[in-house]
């Protein structure tokens, strides 16, 4: 099963939301990611395999004071570094993780594609994070309100946005 955890505030986040991810992984997984906001950036570390993997590729000196993690357990793609979650929009501008199945991915994702979007993943969790993309305009919480009606299925849901870092958004469905 997936985990989430995020964190904004004073303190560096790595730590936190790794000891979050570490809290879930009782719960089974297949990879395991960290997105941060840092230096006007969206900077994804993810990797396949056990959390110690991830923090294997994670830079000594990393400190930011957002950012959100995930534990990830395949159901749509398989068990690669390019399926692991967090997921950026094509813009990487907007990141997100998520838990659940998006039962309509497909039809967002072939529509997306028509319009020239490119995929980086397999998964059905990264057309949320192309859909905040489309629907941004100049609010990222518009934005990600609009784009939750667009999705059938499951899911827990985080997004952080670079041109509003100031908060992270968190919706649940089922």
């Amino acid at each position: 099963m997936c985990g989430i955890s995020g964190y904004i505030g004073e303190k560096n986040c790595i730590p936190i939301l790794l000891e979050g991810l570490k809290r879930m992984e009782y719960r089974g997984y297949d990879s395991s990611g960290i997105s941060i906001i840092k230096d006007n950036e969206i900077k994804t570390f993810k990797k396949a395999g056990k959390i110690v993997n991830l923090e294997k590729i994670l830079p000594n000196n990393l400190e930011s004071t957002i950012g959100i993690g995930h534990t990830r357990w395949a159901t749509h793609g398989g068990v690669t570094d390019y399926n692991a979650h967090p997921h950026l929009s094509s813009n990487n501008k907007f990141v997100i993780v998520h838990n659940g199945i998006i039962e309509n991915y497909s039809y967002h994702k072939n529509k997306l594609i028509s319009e020239g979007y490119k995929f980086r993943s397999d998964t059905d969790s990264e057309v949320i994070a192309f859909l905040i993309e489309k629907n941004y305009e100049n609010n990222f919480e518009e934005a990600f309100y609009k784009t939750l009606p667009m999705l059938e299925g499951t899911y827990g849901l985080v997004a952080m946005s670079l041109v509003e870092p100031e908060y992270i958004m968190v919706a649940r469905k089922g």
